[in-house]
């Protein structure tokens, strides 16, 4: 009896988890990437000079645990990642850090010894995981997560301290855009589930190492092919399949996963002439950029914390977090500041936006930096869908039997991260695997 063939197509982190899956459950995968870099949007930028950087700074979370699974399945070790209790440290400002304790006493004693809030926010901030848990964290359709905190009563310092930084962070959006159900999801499941579920995951090697190299090696053991360098420029319903132009192979394939970025993933779609109001609704998709800023300091500069907030008390600053990469494996001095959801700075040149940065940073550290020995802007332009309320999302399935979506921008409850994305490559093949053994 053969064993079932699937393609993948893209070898970013949801269709790695998919390939990953499915040759886990014994089916033979070939992942197409026209990239000669694994990891699609988080990924390891080749360099000739100084230290790898990747594309964006990315952080998990203990609730997203499918990619933890994965990241033990392929042989990744825990050193791989700093695993921190929930830190919320903004210099001079807020200091607020989970006990190392049970939940729900992580995150109360947390609150009681938190440095710069009062009592009024320490209140505001309980009212509102209240209220939500009394809703079991459904809020009313529509809602932006600034008119959640406004009808939950947040105080200033609270909003700007803390629920707009997390919002930007998890959602990528601004807070007076961005969907209360989607950030309420993400309360729940890190705030309001057990300790372990709110700690912080920093990865300590680039995000090509970290799952889409082990997944390749993983792949390599179980028969699985990938295809880096290799573009898919079309897909065409046949008969038995599809036949993939730009498939070195001749025969046609049951299944095809499409794990592309959305705005590749559309013209695909289109090409199979069966699909065009799919790849219209993903042509449509709203986006929002992230930019990274790295700033080389050098020996004996050093961040007061793995990861600091950027919150500057009314003096302008593009920069909403700062990650200390020397704590993170790599070359002391290196600092990540990132720049999360549209603003001001999407006009800004890369060298204003070089020295804007390192002005923020010296004021927020309240000391004076070297300057840098080198720098550099990643822009994302369209780093994720823009988490708005009601922007669509589709489902893995689509018009085409055997053809799949996976991506960040699936459906889902979370945002879309990393998690996202892996969590939509296993429901992939999940589904082509039920598919298979009921005989289809």
């Amino acid at each position: 009896m053969s064993v079932p063939a699937v393609a993948v197509i893209g070898a970013g982190y949801a269709g790695l988890a998919c390939a990953v899956e499915l040759a886990r459950c014994g089916v033979h995968v070939t992942v197409f990437e026209r990239s000669h870099t694994l990891g699609g949007r988080a990924r390891v930028l080749p360099r000739d000079t100084h230290w790898q950087v990747d594309n964006g700074q990315h952080i998990l979370i203990g609730a997203y645990a499918e990619l933890t699974r994965l990241l033990r399945l392929t042989g990744g070790s825990p050193r791989q990642l700093e695993n921190l209790p929930l830190t919320l440290h903004v210099p001079g400002r807020l200091h607020f850090q989970a006990a190392r304790l049970p939940a729900p006493f992580h995150l109360a004693v947390g609150l009681l010894r938190a440095r710069g809030l009062g009592w009024a926010d320490r209140v505001a901030m309980l009212r509102l995981m209240r209220s939500l848990k009394r809703d079991g964290f459904r809020v009313a359709p529509g809602s932006t997560v600034a008119g959640l905190l406004r009808l939950a009563r947040q105080t200033p310092a609270l909003t700007e301290l803390v629920w707009e930084p997390l919002c930007v962070a998890a959602l990528n959006t601004p807070a007076a855009e961005a969907s209360a159900q989607v950030f309420a999801n993400v309360l729940r499941d890190a705030l309001a589930s057990g300790a372990a579920a709110s700690e912080l995951l920093i990865p300590r090697v680039d995000l090509s190492e970290l799952f889409p190299v082990p997944a390749a090696r993983f792949l390599a053991t179980r028969r699985g092919t990938l295809r880096t360098g290799n573009a898919i420029s079309a897909i065409q319903p046949v008969e038995g399949g599809f036949r993939l132009e730009g498939d070195p192979g001749s025969q046609p394939w049951r299944q095809v996963v499409l794990a592309t970025a959305p705005y590749h993933a559309a013209p695909l779609l289109a090409s199979t002439g069966a699909c065009d109001r799919l790849a219209a609704q993903l042509d449509a998709l709203p986006y929002e950029p992230i930019v990274t800023v790295y700033l080389a300091l050098g020996r004996g500069q050093q961040l007061p914390e793995t990861m600091i907030g950027l919150v500057s008390g009314g003096t302008a600053g593009p920069a909403q977090w700062a990650f200390d990469r020397g704590r993170l494996g790599g070359p002391e001095g290196l600092v990540a500041c990132v720049i999360s959801a549209s603003g001001a700075h999407g006009q800004t040149a890369r060298d204003e936006l070089i020295l804007a940065t390192h002005a923020q940073l010296e004021h927020q550290l309240g000391r004076r930096l070297p300057a840098p020995e080198w720098s550099q802007v990643i822009i994302e332009k369209r780093a994720t869908i823009a988490c708005r309320p009601g922007v669509f999302r589709p489902d893995i399935r689509t018009p085409l039997s055997g053809l799949w979506l996976a991506g960040d921008y699936v459906e889902s409850d979370y945002p879309a991260t990393l998690e996202s994305a892996v969590r939509s490559g296993v429901a992939c093949a999940q589904a082509i695997v039920a598919r298979f053994e009921g005989g289809g």
